[in-house]
């Protein structure tokens, strides 16, 4: 009974993460008949979750009546930026290589079986891939995730894998992207996760030598020419290096 008693109370938290995660930038708000038709579940469940995540301040409700984010998300959202705020002189480094390349530079780090955009700044070209900080995006394809993986361990390339649309048969190639990152120090990918779009990405290690981020370029693949792509990789390899010295206030 206890047993059966935890299991439902993680899937109550999970189902109130879950509807937590319905809201983002592109939908601020929304209504219960859309949060019910969002989560696909039953309406009774779902006006008991905000409820509950109204009581503590997660939730509001607006003078049109949907539910938009509360104000203790206030409180969580400085705690975020405090933890993973970059040193000025991690900053600095971003700015320059969107300077010199003309390209939006990305820093992601892993969780689980996705990457986290934790910094960016956007190269001067009108035409840019956009992704904010704060996204997350699989690590079945794209350089940022073989950069991510240069050293992860074969059960997390399973999971990987088995998530991605291709099924474990994906693992294969997930082993001969990584060795050809490994080989090169840096990994590449065209059109893998998006069509029209490019990646150049190398590992950020730690102190203790392991990967902790994945500093990239990203963009229009039109303009990631072999050429280019090579001069991306070695700023970016500098790059990496003098954020490792930087330090990073995540790395642990």
């Amino acid at each position: 009974m206890a047993a059966e008693s935890e299991q439902a109370g993680m899937r109550t938290v999970q189902r109130a993460i879950d509807i937590l995660g319905l809201f983002d930038e592109s939908r601020p708000a929304m209504s219960i008949r859309e949060i019910v038709t969002a989560s696909g579940l039953p309406k009774t469940t779902v006006l008991r979750l905000l409820g509950t995540l109204r009581m503590n301040g997660l939730l509001w409700v607006d003078e049109h009546g949907r539910y938009i984010a509360g104000p203790a998300l206030l409180r969580w959202s400085r705690l975020a930026e405090q933890a993973w705020r970059l040193p000025p002189a991690a900053g600095v480094i971003l700015r320059d290589l969107a300077a010199e390349h003309k390209e939006t530079v990305h820093l992601y780090v892993r969780r689980d079986i996705h990457r986290v955009c934790i910094a960016q700044e956007e190269g001067p070209q009108t035409l840019r891939q956009v992704v904010r900080v704060g996204d997350e995006l699989p690590l079945w394809a794209g350089g940022v995730a073989k950069a991510l993986l240069v050293d992860a361990p074969d059960a997390l390339l399973r999971k990987v894998a088995e998530a991605s649309p291709h099924g474990i048969a994906h693992l294969d190639t997930l082993h001969s992207w990584i060795a050809e990152a490994r080989e090169h120090g840096y990994a590449v990918s065209h059109g893998e996760r998006e069509e029209g779009l490019s990646a150049v990405a190398v590992p950020v290690r730690g102190r203790g030598g392991a990967v902790v981020a994945a500093l990239s370029f990203g963009g229009p693949s039109t303009r990631f020419t072999a050429e280019r792509v090579g001069r991306f990789a070695e700023g970016l390899t500098v790059a990496a290096g003098e954020l490792a010295k930087a330090g990073l206030p995540f790395e642990g």
